[in-house]
């Protein structure tokens, strides 16, 4: 019998991580204590596993959400990092990782630790903490038979490429660690990465658009930018970069309006597609309001809209075949939150969220009711709601999401979401 999808429910507020069997939201296993970095996200990895840093006990965590299945237990390996955590990516081998530390809840930036993570070295997983630049620096893991962790700076905007193995042969202590290469960005406002396993071309978004550079050698080389600008709609930029491994494109929503972040409801928000193979380009309108991640599904790209006027699931058909565009094919309403950002305050600060997540192998979108402990579970292909799961917490800032199919998939995207 195939085992079912199942869902991670990570409620970093609380403190709890929840997995459910889908459809139906029985409760497989749980974990109490443990503390989800958000902006970090879930990685998946080869072997349908998921990795994630507990920003409390300053942990990475390797989870194994089909092992119970087989008398394994949920959680397979952790090992110490540095937190914050910012940004947590993989190469494509799911073995070399790297943690990036950023803000936390602190007004600026303060920190400028890195962790180099090896979760197959002899014995058991090591890592090792290094002083790289203060900021809020992106991370991908390029591989190859010596991986490169390049890391996305701010202010100057620039990429830096170290060694992994470098890194993991550094000096206890926290050394800083020497960039072997550097390459200046244009812009100071990067936000957003993506690796391309098949070609070993990375990415980046800011502001004047998605920078690339490949990798050749133990060095990288830039490529022209891609515009943000596309199908006759322009201005906005994307804050949220990520690869489609179905479609073998690259996706964001790029985000327009009003500077003052307490206009949010006047935002605008367009779907940003580009495709790695075809190099075909294009945008279409989501809606105003606050529209930020998104969802892959194998038929689907799902984003989730906030706004005063009643939020919504958008979904997108994304065709494959030569000449085919993606489109909007539904706009499914998605019940109030009772703490949901109101006009006049930012759509951040004190206020309830929405996490939402997908799987390259099927067809659901999960969605989450922050404040409320709820999470609605739609079936794209279906254009329908087939039911609505709760967790015993009530999933504060919107919580965190990570939808499972066996063999999905889903570990060809390096980058934690």
């Amino acid at each position: 019998m195939p085992l079912p999808p199942r869902l991670l429910v990570a409620d970093q507020v609380a403190g709890r991580i929840t997995l459910l069997d889908l459809p139906d939201g029985t409760e497989r296993t749980a974990m109490s204590g443990r503390h989800l970095a958000e902006h970090a996200g879930f990685l998946a990895l080869r072997g349908d596993r998921t990795a994630f840093v507990d920003d409390r006990a300053g942990e990475l965590l390797v989870l194994d959400p089909y092992g119970p299945d087989a008398g394994r237990p949920l959680l397979e390996t952790s090992v110490p990092v540095a937190t914050p955590a910012e940004h947590l990516s993989a190469d494509p081998t799911g073995r070399y990782l790297a943690v990036t530390t950023g803000l936390g809840r602190n007004g600026e930036a303060w920190t400028d630790l890195l962790t180099a993570v090896d979760l197959g070295a002899p014995g058991r997983a090591d890592a090792v903490r290094v002083r790289t630049r203060t900021g809020e620096p992106g991370v991908t893991v390029v591989g190859g038979q010596e991986p490169l962790v390049v890391l996305r700076h701010r202010e100057p905007g620039e990429l830096t490429v170290h060694r992994h193995g470098d890194l993991m042969a550094a000096a206890p202590a926290c050394p800083p660690a020497e960039a072997v290469q550097r390459l200046p960005l244009p812009d100071d406002d990067g936000h957003g990465d993506a690796l391309d396993p098949v070609t070993g071309r990375l990415f980046a978004a800011a502001g004047s658009g998605v920078h690339s550079a490949r990798r050749e050698g133990d060095r990288l080389v830039a490529e022209p930018p891609l515009p943000w600008e596309a199908d006759g709609r322009t201005g906005g930029r994307g804050f949220y970069l990520r690869l489609d491994p179905v479609r073998r494109t690259l996706w964001s929503c790029v985000r327009g309006g009003p500077a003052d972040p307490e206009q949010w409801p006047d935002w605008t928000n367009d779907a940003w597609w580009h495709h790695l193979d075809t190099k075909s380009t294009g945008r279409l309108d989501l809606g105003p309001g606050l529209v930020f991640r998104l969802a892959v599904t194998a038929g689907h790209i799902a984003y989730a809209r906030v706004h005063p006027d009643g939020d919504e699931l958008v979904l997108l058909a994304a065709p494959t075949g030569p000449g085919k565009r993606p489109s909007v094919t539904a706009r499914l309403p998605l019940p109030e939150m009772s703490g949901a950002p109101r006009r006049g305050g930012t759509p951040w600060d004190g206020v309830q969220r929405r996490a939402i997540a997908g799987s390259p192998g099927g067809p659901l979108v999960a969605v989450s009711r922050g404040g409320h402990g709820e999470i609605h579970l739609f079936d794209a292909e279906r254009a329908a709601q087939l039911t609505t799961l709760t967790v015993p917490t009530p999933l504060d800032d919107g919580g965190h999401l990570a939808l499972l199919v066996p063999g999905d998939g889903a570990h060809i995207d390096t980058v934690g979401r």
